[in-house]
């Protein structure tokens, strides 16, 4: 009998993805575990500085707000992921800062009321007493929504054609934190790019000890690669002449981060004074946790497949966003600067490393709290410039899209009916 042609070859829907190694319940021996798991802390260390770091000048603060601010995001990051896997949707999914929430906080920081405040400090600490506020009572929207079960209501009419536009949204709705960073240090970027993709790619079978190293630790190698690089640029004065843009996207001792972080400091609730409340500032801040809220609805279902479980029905994923809202309450109590939401990079990670086991998320919810505390060790983790993350986001923020293409596969897509409805969703 002739073999089939390849385009004559089709593949039956599956719920599961193939070629996983670990999933959501089994896991790694214990040093690989804590190995990946402080991958995912490093991962998770971008956007807890990015977001800080372009807020806190706006709002007058100093170097050494801002390691507190950074510090405060990590150890909220960490109790929220601990309490998400515990007790939420039990997915391994790391809840991180959410970019969701800037446009709001933007708006606050600007309002007139504190920007007439002289003092650079105080406009600083009202500000952010402003932004806690905001928080706290946006909170309330995914408390409600979810622990009341109106959420599981809602997203039982979430059909495979709805959900795919969704998931893809959330990853190729951050691509603006990938490829345009990329281009503001090409020199690093684009070696970070290429190191990463042919670890994880192409030399994915180079094995160690029956153990997929360069697949498994493709982002601790490639950076660990780039960042020493990196250094080695700068210390050799390449920068020297280049903008102050350039030098703050390429330098490796641009984030004033080391110098400025304490030995050990504990974050504590109102650590910045009680928090204020304005009506204009909390329903803004509403819109956003309603935003976040959908964006996290499709990274969980992201994180599902990637994690080899069985679909979150929809109680669950009611659950997880009321403890979303939690973690969005202690955000605002303890003053991270931004709501929380589902870590959509870390999710695309769980397709990278093929582990999607819980407990490397766990164990890289211990190092969020462990080095926010031990302020000198965090900050010389995060202290690697913003470009090598972006050259990672490129990759994971893409991945998370194409796991939402594939609920593609579930629905009729000889129907006029469901083609329309794809079309419409992606503009």
């Amino acid at each position: 009998m002739e073999a089939p042609k390849p385009e004559e070859i089709s593949h039956p829907p599956m719920d599961q993805l193939q070629g996983l190694e670990y999933c959501i319940d089994s896991n790694p021996s214990w040093g690989e575990a804590i190995a990946l798991g402080f991958q995912h802390y490093i991962l998770a260390l971008g956007t807890a500085v990015m977001i800080p770091t372009f807020l806190f000048r706006l709002m007058g603060g100093t170097d050494n707000d801002k390691v507190r601010v950074v510090q405060t995001l990590l150890f909220v990051e960490g109790i929220n992921t601990l309490l998400q896997t515990l007790f939420g949707t039990r997915l391994p999914t790391v809840i991180g800062g959410s970019y969701a929430f800037m446009v709001p906080i933007i708006s606050i920081i600007h309002d007139k009321s504190l920007m007439s405040i002289e003092d650079p400090h105080l406009r600083f600490l009202n500000t952010m007493r402003a932004v806690q506020g905001a928080l706290i009572v946006a909170s309330s929207v995914q408390i409600i929504l979810g622990f009341s079960q109106m959420w599981a209501i809602c997203s039982r009419f979430f059909s495979p054609v709805g959900m795919a536009p969704v998931i893809a949204l959330v990853g190729f709705g951050l691509f603006d934190r990938g490829f345009p960073v990329v281009g503001r240090c090409v020199e690093i970027g684009v070696p970070m790019l290429i190191l990463f993709i042919a670890f994880s790619q192409y030399l994915k079978n180079f094995q160690a000890r029956q153990l997929p190293i360069l697949e498994r630790f493709a982002l601790l190698i490639s950076i660990t690669v780039i960042w020493a690089y990196a250094h080695l640029l700068t210390a050799s004065g390449a920068y020297r002449h280049r903008p102050d843009l350039t030098q703050l996207n390429c330098r490796t001792d641009k984030a004033n981060l080391i110098s400025s972080a304490p030995w050990i400091k504990i974050p504590y609730p109102l650590q910045w004074g009680a928090p204020t409340f304005d009506a204009g500032h909390a329903f803004g801040m509403m819109a956003a946790a309603l935003v976040s809220l959908i964006e996290s609805t499709g990274a969980y279902k992201a994180a599902s497949r990637l994690a080899s479980a069985t679909p979150p029905p929809a109680y669950v994923l009611s659950r997880g966003i009321g403890w979303q809202g939690i973690g969005i309450l202690l955000s605002g109590l303890f003053g991270t600067l931004t709501g929380s939401t589902v870590s959509v990079e870390n999710v695309g990670l769980l397709g990278s490393t093929r582990v999607g086991s819980r407990r490397v998320i766990q164990i890289s919810a211990g190092f969020m709290i462990f080095f926010s505390m031990l302020g000198k060790f965090g900050a010389l983790f995060a202290s690697i410039p913003f470009t090598i993350f972006a050259a990672v986001y490129c990759v994971l923020f893409g991945l998370v899209a194409s796991v939402g293409l594939s609920f593609l596969q579930f629905t009729n897509m000889n129907s006029l009916r469901n083609l329309f409805i794809t079309v419409q969703r992606f503009p």
